[in-house]
């Protein structure tokens, strides 16, 4: 069943929300040639203990770390060490959450390290990063989960991807409900398929994380032997962009974006709800 949020413990979930952007600040600044991953992880930890919130990653299923790195070919669930440095031209999504009072924040983006990535790499996130705001553009009262499945699909695939071809959206993961855990129902496809239906109808007090995870090629992955580590199955690059967001009676809120989404959406003709923690 979803879990459906009252105003208060959706206030709640913008507190883990801000944490998690300001892991976001902290760990985009650090993504530099030289950095290990574990680097990155121990910046992560820091902003944590700063704003007295705990990490939902770690132990979670016996993941051993903060966050999440993902380098290059590395889809999601890129395990933080200190044989992975970061080198110029490398991509790398940091997936990071935060726990505040039992309430979960969760959220990814795509970083660039260093300079000289080519043009393909750059459109690559661009589009995984637009796609995940259309699906955040996508949650309106009465609507269905479907609908948002159907907005992230539809703006990859009508997006050219240099070089011709067709990007790969990654088919074993998706987004999910967020609340009093960090992975709820309903389970959140990138896209649409005949077999899940509609879904749930969404109804304030709804909470997603839209994630899409999008490839150069293949939309097929595959797990290492670690039991984490997802990579491409033809080891193309990746991108993953993901942001919580909160359905309310006057509209989305993202709960993971500094401006809680105000400025993105309004480029979109959508009014983002109010900030529960502005002055």
């Amino acid at each position: 069943m979803v879990e459906i949020k009252n105003p208060e413990q959706i206030a709640k979930m913008r507190e883990a929300g801000l944490v998690v952007a300001a892991i976001h600040a902290a760990t985009a600044e650090a993504a530099v040639p030289g950095a290990t991953t574990r680097d990155l992880d121990e910046v992560a930890r820091k902003v944590l203990a700063e704003h007295g919130a705990k990490p939902n990653f770690l132990g979670y299923g016996g993941f051993p770390a903060t966050i999440c790195t993902s380098v290059n070919d590395v889809v999601v669930h890129g395990i933080p060490d200190d044989k992975t440095v970061l080198k110029d031209g490398d991509i790398i999504s940091v997936d990071a959450g935060a726990i505040v009072d039992g309430w979960h924040g969760d959220a990814a983006y795509t970083a660039f390290v260093g300079t000289g990535h080519s043009p393909e790499l750059v459109e690559l996130s661009r589009v995984t990063e637009e796609s995940m705001w259309a699906g955040i553009a996508a949650m309106r009262n009465g609507s269905r989960l479907v609908d948002v499945s159907r907005a992230i699909e539809t703006y990859i695939r009508r997006q050219p991807k240099p070089g011709g071809g067709k990007y790969g959206i990654i088919e074993d993961y998706g987004g999910h409900g967020i609340g009093s855990a960090m992975h709820m129902d309903p389970h959140l496809l990138n896209y649409v398929s005949r077999k899940r239906g509609k879904g749930p109808k969404l109804v304030p007090g709804f909470c997603l994380a839209i994630e899409p995870m999008v490839s150069l090629g293949t939309p097929h992955t595959e797990v290492l032997g670690d039991e984490w580590t997802v990579v491409t199955l033809d080891h193309t690059w990746s991108s993953h962009w993901e942001h919580s967001i909160a359905l309310t009676e006057e509209g989305p809120l993202v709960l993971t974006a500094v401006d809680g989404g105000r400025a993105k959406l309004a480029e979109l003709g959508v009014t983002a709800a109010p900030d529960p923690l502005a002055a």
